[in-house]
């Protein structure tokens, strides 16, 4: 039971927090972050000894880092338009931040 807490306490913390980041390299870091400790956590608690723990958060840390860079935040519409069916769609994007 406790393994289960964990492990569902540690993915729903990662998922809460993965979209943290306004620039690449932030998101990356953010995700190199979470997915270390979640996969430090995972990897403890499936093997229960400090190599799995190791190994969990160095895979962990390596796919939160590639997930996070290959990631873009979510854009703002300025101008919303509607065609000629009466569908909204976005004219204009605010500026990147970079």
């Amino acid at each position: 039971m406790k393994k289960t807490l964990a492990c569902a306490l540690a993915i729903s913390s990662a998922l809460a927090l993965g979209g943290c980041g306004q620039t690449r390299e932030d998101r990356a870091v953010n995700g190199a972050l979470l997915g270390g400790a979640t996969g430090a956590i995972i990897g403890g608690a499936a093997s229960g000894k400090a190599g799995g723990a190791l190994a969990g958060g160095i895979i962990g840390a390596a796919a939160g880092g590639l997930l996070g860079a290959s990631t873009e935040p979510p854009r703002r519409c300025l101008r919303i338009r509607y065609d000629y069916n009466g569908n909204r769609y976005c004219a204009r994007y605010e500026a990147e931040a970079y």
